[in-house]
């Protein structure tokens, strides 16, 4: 072991080391620069993916179930799926007025590929109708406006809500409430606007509009659709007793028979996770094999240079151990200039990643106006930073391995006559 005072003085030997040869230092840790970024902007970018996911997931809401006849995540067969009859209207509504745990239970009915039309302009999306409680679900909370009421869902007015991805379609300057939209050639008055809902992958979601029910049979008809009902559990904790009576409730009305499977799915936000899984797994695999590679290619930088600097001191070697330096300070300090020469590559990588993460943020969210972009920080996480500062000193002990163990292994005889 080593002193106290043998360490600080290695340090400083260390650095006035550094500080004699700045330039060939600062080329040198290249690949330890190249190294820190990549680290870092994996690591900012799955934190970015989480968070989005995350407001994905609070917008829709953690305690919502759907049940349906398809398998959102698309964890089962097609083709046995699409010989399961369709949830009708009555099964719906039964089932939504037979639950007991829940604190909300509607029936849903879509239409996909409807057409929707604002003067000049065209497009296609979802139709959903519904009732007017689900108005009270995180799936349709607006940002403008209302949902229809009671009344206006009895009477199958024709009011809609759109999507947060249809409004700024039809209406990028705003002002949407009381205009008039056709769907499927029909008119519909905008009564409400849904909030910002889909994030990462689900786009898709954004480019719905909601109908009462009433309105949603008289317009588009109730053939060959399959309903599916639509339950807020009230919390995460009921998730699972809900669950599970709107499985045995569905069974029973579905008349399946015991020990036969579900005709019918049940789908929450949590059977994505998996596919968020592995968009994240692709990225920490892709950006470690990069990080490994630039980590590897700055470590025999420094490696090679740590031994021109071994060579380049080697009478200075002899002479400290001459005086009575031991070998493990020797040791010490070239694994401290090799760590130190890393560090300096941290530091100079901290700016140029912080400026490629508030680029990249300001490209997404200003230029690009990729909205899912505002959810993800444009400042470099501190753990991060820590992350980055440790691989890199590891990064720097290793490569001045080999170079300082052959400075402490150095006779100081043969050393004194080096010229």
């Amino acid at each position: 072991m080593i002193s106290a005072g043998e360490l600080s003085e290695s340090i400083r030997i260390a650095v006035s080391s550094l500080r004699s040869n700045l330039l060939r230092a600062v080329l040198t840790t290249g690949g330890v620069v190249v190294g820190v970024v990549l680290v870092v902007l994996m690591g900012w970018t799955i934190n970015g993916l989480d968070a989005i996911w995350e407001k994905t997931i609070s917008i829709i809401g953690k305690d919502m179930i759907y049940v349906d006849k398809w398998d959102w995540a698309g964890g089962r067969n097609w083709r046995k799926l699409e010989t399961r009859k369709d949830i009708t209207m009555d099964q719906a509504t039964l089932l939504s007025s037979s639950l007991e745990s829940a604190e909300i239970a509607v029936p849903l009915v879509r239409q996909w590929g409807a057409s929707f039309v604002r003067e000049n302009l065209s497009i296609r999306g979802a139709v959903m109708g519904t009732v007017s409680a689900y108005g009270a679900t995180p799936a349709a909370t607006t940002e403008e406006g209302r949902f229809f009421t009671p009344i206006e869902d009895a009477e199958g007015s024709n009011v809609v809500v759109v999507g947060y991805a249809i409004a700024r379609t039809f209406f990028p300057s705003g002002g949407a409430l009381g205009q008039t939209i056709k769907i499927n050639g029909r008119p519909f008055r905008v009564i409400g606007v849904v909030e910002k809902r889909g994030f990462l992958f689900m786009d898709f979601i954004d480019q719905q509009v909601f109908i009462p029910l009433e309105a949603f049979r008289s317009s588009l008809g109730l053939t060959n659709v399959s309903f599916s009902v639509a339950i807020k559990a009230g919390n995460e904790r009921m998730l699972d007793v809900v669950r599970d009576e709107a499985i045995g409730l569905m069974r029973n009305i579905r008349t399946v028979q015991p020990g036969a499977d579900d005709d019918f799915s049940i789908n929450e936000m949590k059977a994505f996770d998996a596919q968020a899984a592995n968009i994240r797994t692709g990225i920490w695999i892709v950006g470690m094999g990069l990080t490994i590679l630039a980590f590897l290619v700055g470590s025999i930088g420094i490696m090679n240079i740590m031994f021109v600097s071994v060579t380049e001191r080697t009478k200075e070697i002899g002479i400290r151990k001459a005086i009575g330096a031991k070998r493990a300070t020797i040791l010490v300090q070239f694994l401290v200039e090799s760590a130190l020469l890393c560090l300096v590559g941290a530091i100079i990588a901290f700016p140029f990643s912080q400026a490629i993460v508030a680029s990249a943020r300001w490209l997404a969210v200003d230029v690009f106006d990729f909205e899912a972009a505002t959810a993800v920080s444009p400042f470099i996480p501190i753990d991060l930073l820590i992350v980055a500062i440790v691989v890199s000193v590891i990064v720097g002990l290793l490569a001045g391995l080999a170079p300082a163990w052959r400075a402490s292994r150095l006779n100081p005889v043969e050393a004194l006559r080096f010229e």
